[in-house]
């Protein structure tokens, strides 16, 4: 038996096989999951495209995190699939590039909230609308960039990140009582879908792999996935509000 075994998760962001969603919904598969996904808008069919290159077919539900239709909309679409959830990952961020690639101080509030709603505050809608599938308690996982320190060229971005983590304890605090645990994983930096779209990405690769005492291989995403789908498991029932760095440990090393 896998560690997920009889679970449903919902995951987001399923958009190449090089994503770690894709290797989060694949795995968790493998763990004994029935996963289903949500695509959005013009990338919809590029989602269910994926789907059908997980192990099993996996069914995708129509999510724009921005859209309270969709939100309120989210229960009944996922129960066509599966009667309940016992885990959501969130794997949704997006900026405009005019707010990033050092353009900190020149970013303008209508992007920067574009770079907030979508890529922080969608944590809690994300929780809030999953919450009535989870009567029986369940995992929260979400995925982040280490937002306790300015990165080179990630500038609103980041500030976006370090929301999200204060959204992720809050969370954990509000649904602990109902069983539902809420958690993050750090990567190292990756040359993801997302990494393409930062302007400058090398900077914040740059020399990772040296400084790391385990390595870093940017192009591997199976380590995070394999953390995250940990967390949707059963095996850390008292863990929340937590960020687990999956970065080779960089984190913990000065210079």
């Amino acid at each position: 038996m896998g560690i997920l075994e009889g679970k449903n998760i919902l995951v987001t962001g399923v958009l190449t096989e090089g994503s770690i969603a894709f290797d989060v919904a694949r795995l968790s598969q493998e763990q004994g999951a029935h996963v289903v996904l949500t695509g959005v808008g013009r990338t919809l069919k590029v989602t269910e495209a994926m789907g059908r290159r997980l192990p099993v077919e996996a069914k995708v539900v129509e999510l724009d995190v921005t859209n309270p239709e969709h939100l309120a909309a989210l229960p009944d679409a996922v129960r066509e699939h599966v009667p309940h959830l016992d885990g959501v990952v969130h794997s949704i961020g997006f900026a405009p590039q005019s707010v990033m690639g050092g353009n900190f101080m020149t970013g303008q509030w209508d992007d920067v909230a574009t770079a907030i709603h979508i890529s922080a505050y969608s944590l809690k809608a994300l929780a809030e609308a999953t919450v009535p599938l989870m009567s029986s308690g369940g995992s929260i996982v979400g995925l982040t960039f280490d937002g306790r320190f300015a990165w080179p060229v990630y500038d609103w971005m980041g500030v976006a990140k370090s929301a999200y983590e204060g959204i992720s304890r809050y969370l954990a605090r509000d649904l602990g009582p109902q069983g539902i645990r809420c958690n993050l994983v750090s990567a190292g930096p990756l040359k993801t879908t997302a990494a393409k779209h930062i302007p400058g990405f090398d900077q914040m690769e740059g020399k990772w792999s040296e400084r790391s005492p385990l390595g870093w291989d940017s192009e591997d995403t199976v380590p995070a996935a394999k953390a995250v789908t940990a967390l949707l498991s059963d095996w850390f029932p008292a863990t929340t509000g937590e960020m687990v760095h999956v970065d080779g440990g960089v984190h913990a090393m000065g210079q």
